[in-house]
C-alpha cells in the first residue's frame, strides 16, 4: 500500500457477514474531508480559472504539496509550458522522489522530461532514481486524445467464454461499433455520451491490480449512476446519493452486487453531485479496497461472482468502466499490475 493512503484511519463499523439491503441508514459521512485527494481536485479548478502565470505557479506549489500520484502527473502537463516548466519541474521531482512507491517507466519518463529544468540535489537525485532497475509502476489507460486501449462490451465473462473465437469476433465488432456512438472524449476527458447502458472495457486483462480514476456524475442526468467493473464483474458504486428511493444515501464505493459479504460502504464520502471524485481501488485475490476522495469506504471485502454466484471471481478479466443510462465522465486513469 503506498504512502499516500497510510495515514489515513479507517472508520470502524460493524461488518455483518450479510450484505445490508438498500434499506439500511446512511453510514458517518466524511464528505468533504480535507484530504490530499479533496484537496487536488479544489486545486485543479482553481488552475483552470488562474490565467496569470504566477498565480498558476502557487497553484503548482500547493498540488505538490499534495503528494498524490494524480498531482504528480497534473502538474506533469506544465512542462512544456516556458513560464510554468521549473516549477512543474520542480513539483513533479518532489512528489517522485519523496515516494519511492510510485516509481515506474511513467514516473520516470517525466523525471527524465523534469531534469534540465531542477539543479542541486533534485538533479542529483533524479540521475540516480533514473540509473536504478526499472519497475513497471503506474501505467495510463487513458491518453486524453482518443480511444486508444478499450473497447466495447461483448456480453460478460460467463457468456464470452462459451463462443467460440469466430462469435467472439463477430460480437467484438459490432460492441465496438456501438462504443464508438456511445463514448466519447472531450477536453481530455472519457465521457458516456449515449442513451442507454454501455460499458467500455479495458482490451487488457487484469489479475492482481490497483487503480487510480476519477469520475464525475452529470447533475443533469434523471438517473445519476455508474461504477467501475472489476475483472468483468459488478461492481464499485457510483451514485447520486440524493437518491434515497434506491438506497444510495449509502454513498459511493460499495461492492453494491454483493449478498454474502458486505455491500455499503463503510461511510459517505462523495463530492457534492457535478464534482469530481477519486477513487484508488487495490484488488487482490477476491479482496477489494476503496478509498473514495482518501477516505476508505471498502476494507479488504471479499467480491462475489454476480454472473454465477457459485464460482469464484474470475482471477483475470478485463476492467469496466460502467454508464448507466446517463451521463458520465471519467479521466486519469491508471493501473498498476501488483
Amino acid at each position: 500500500m503506498y504512502k499516500l493512503f497510510s495515514a489515513l484511519v479507517a472508520l470502524t463499523l460493524s461488518l455483518s457477514v450479510h450484505a445490508q439491503s438498500t434499506s439500511d441508514t446512511q453510514g458517518p459521512s466524511q464528505q468533504g474531508a480535507n484530504t490530499p485527494e479533496n484537496q487536488l481536485i479544489a486545486l485543479r479548478h482553481q488552475l483552470e480559472e488562474t490565467a496569470d502565470a504566477a498565480g498558476q505557479k502557487k497553484i503548482l506549489r500547493a498540488m505538490a504539496e499534495t503528494g498524490t500520484f494524480v498531482a504528480m502527473t497534473t502538474i506533469a502537463q506544465q512542462l512544456d509550458d516556458p513560464e510554468l516548466q521549473k516549477t512543474a519541474a520542480r513539483g513533479v521531482a518532489s512528489i517522485a522522489l519523496a515516494h519511492p512507491e510510485y516509481d515506474g517507466y511513467l514516473t520516470r519518463y517525466l523525471l527524465a522530461k523534469s531534469l534540465p529544468h531542477v539543479g542541486g540535489s533534485q538533479k542529483k537525485s533524479i540521475i540516480a532514481r533514473l540509473g536504478e532497475p526499472p519497475v513497471e509502476g503506474f501505467v495510463s489507460h487513458f491518453n486524453g486524445k482518443d480511444l486508444s486501449g478499450w473497447k466495447g462490451l461483448v456480453q460478460n465473462p460467463v457468456a464470452r467464454e462459451q463462443m467460440t473465437p469466430l462469435q467472439l469476433a463477430e460480437q467484438q465488432v459490432a460492441a465496438d461499433q456501438r462504443m464508438h456512438a456511445d463514448w466519447k472524449v472531450e477536453d481530455g476527458m472519457l465521457v458516456y455520451v449515449g442513451t442507454g447502458f454501455d460499458n467500455i472495457c479495458t482490451e487488457e486483462q487484469f489479475g492482481d491490480f490497483e487503480m487510480l480514476v476519477d469520475w464525475r456524475l452529470d447533475p443533469s442526468g434523471t438517473e445519476p449512476d455508474a461504477g467501475i467493473y472489476l475483472r468483468g464483474t459488478p461492481q464499485v458504486q457510483i451514485w447520486d446519493i440524493a437518491r434515497t428511493n434506491v438506497g444510495a444515501q449509502v454513498g459511493s464505493g460499495g461492492l453494491y452486487n454483493n449478498q454474502q459479504h458486505r455491500s455499503i460502504p463503510l461511510c459517505v464520502a462523495d463530492n457534492p453531485l457535478g464534482e469530481w471524485n477519486t477513487f484508488y481501488i487495490r484488488m487482490e485475490g477476491d479482496r477489494v479496497t476503496v478509498h473514495l476522495n482518501g477516505v476508505i469506504v471498502v476494507d479488504n471485502v471479499p467480491l462475489e461472482n454476480y454472473w454465477d454466484r457459485h464460482r469464484p471471481i474470475f482471477p483475470v478479466e478485463q476492467i469496466e468502466l460502467q454508464a448507466h443510462g446517463s451521463k458520465v465522465y471519467y479521466r486519469d486513469i491508471y493501473i498498476r499490475r501488483l
